[in-house]
């Protein structure tokens, strides 16, 4: 059977604006192209877990509004378990504001509106969903009240608790503490350790740091160098660099989120922690050649394809 994998976290209305260059302050520039895609971390990464062949649950908070009930049906698509994501009254689904410059990096603002909801009273409604899940993923855009109500209810029944720590922001020791697996990339290693992380030495030394506070697994993403390893159990460690995919990229918004959710289905499928993480690296590669956030989600079959040198029907359609 299958583990059950509970994404709690954000729901977004994405408005994507290509441009050569990001405007400085006071300048105005002219977009390439306009487009209102599905975003938000959580929903991002839940359907990455979904299309990546997990069994999937999504916590969540959306407005009662025309995109909120868009957006639960679109999840329902992707076969998500959605009875834990409600509508809330007269508030607005969340909203970020991206823009995409030509070397395929972005710079987003956001605005939480209904993401704002998902907090401990919330979360305390669904304690049973958390219970019956056997990995807890979680992000930072939403309230850490309730992040940290749901780690709680996670650690005392034995789910493993995930956390990807993005947006970058500092976290209290209470919520490190009941982390048990933490996937920053190098700003966020930085925001949460005090170390700069430019490579394998100075990854390892910002895990250090997150062992010390009780987090046994450590992923740190380095973009194209690959993604760092320490594993620290029973008195032994182990890290190790896997190396990322070579490709060129055209769109960066939900690389993290793709990485995210195929490192999940790879540990509930049973996958060593190494072998998961050479999956996850091959999913990201995937999701930065398409444009926009769930919309360059790729399949699990597309990245199966992918890693073992072929070419899959997701790259056949963007050449």
């Amino acid at each position: 059977m299958k583990k059950q994998i509970l994404v709690l976290g954000s729901v977004n209305a994405d408005h994507v604006l290509r441009v050569n260059e990001f405007p400085r302050p006071g300048e105005t520039v002219t977009g390439s192209s306009y487009k209102i895609i599905s975003g938000g971390k959580g929903a991002n990464q839940a359907v990455a877990c979904a299309r990546l062949g997990g069994e999937t649950r999504f916590m969540a908070c959306v407005g009662d509004d025309a995109f909120g009930r868009q957006i639960i049906r679109q999840l329902s698509y992707d076969n998500i378990d959605t009875r834990a994501v409600e509508q809330i009254g007269h508030v607005n689904t969340g909203v970020a504001l991206i823009f995409v410059d030509g070397k395929a990096e972005n710079c987003i603002g956001i605005a939480g509106e209904a993401n704002n909801c998902l907090d401990e009273n919330f979360v305390g409604k669904y304690q049973a969903s958390i219970a019956d899940s056997d990995y807890l993923l979680m992000q930072l855009e939403t309230p850490e009240d309730g992040l940290l109500a749901a780690a709680k209810i996670a650690k005392n029944h034995n789910t493993s608790v995930v956390l990807n720590p993005a947006p970058a922001k500092p976290l209290s020791d209470d919520l490190l503490s009941c982390i048990d697996i933490i996937t920053p990339n190098q700003t966020e290693a930085e925001v949460l350790t005090g170390v700069k992380v430019q490579d394998q030495d100075s990854a390892a030394c910002a895990a250090g740091v997150f062992h010390d506070k009780g987090i046994r697994l450590v992923i740190i993403t380095l973009g194209s160098k690959g993604a760092f390893i320490s594993q620290k159990e029973n008195g032994s460690l182990f890290q190790d660099m896997i190396s990322a995919y070579p490709v060129e990229p055209v769109d960066t918004t939900a690389a993290g989120d793709t990485f995210n959710g195929g490192l999940l289905v790879a540990l509930a499928e049973g996958s060593d922690i190494v072998d998961a993480v050479r999956f996850a690296n091959g999913c990201g590669a995937l999701s930065v050649m398409r444009y926009g956030a769930q919309t360059s989600i790729p399949t699990r079959a597309d990245v199966d394809l992918f890693i073992t040198g072929q070419v899959p029907a997701f790259i056949q359609e963007i050449s």
